[in-house]
């Protein structure tokens, strides 16, 4: 349980820093949309995603002890 635990926050981590990263690429180019979603949605969604991948990490450090 513990390595499921570490490999979806790594997963889920690194999915969110893909979409932060090309909500801000494609923000710096002048767009304000994305596939019919606002940047800043698509950014905080990358964040969420973020967060959520650290829980699984914390979750799974905590199952370890």
């Amino acid at each position: 349980m513990e390595n499921l635990l570490t490999t979806a926050g790594r997963l889920v981590g690194a999915v969110g820093v893909v979409v932060c990263v090309l909500a801000m690429i494609w923000r710096l180019l002048g767009n304000y949309h994305l596939g019919g979603f606002q940047l800043a949605t698509l950014f905080q969604t990358g964040t969420t995603t973020v967060v959520i991948g650290c829980f699984l990490l914390l979750l799974a450090r905590a199952e370890h002890r």
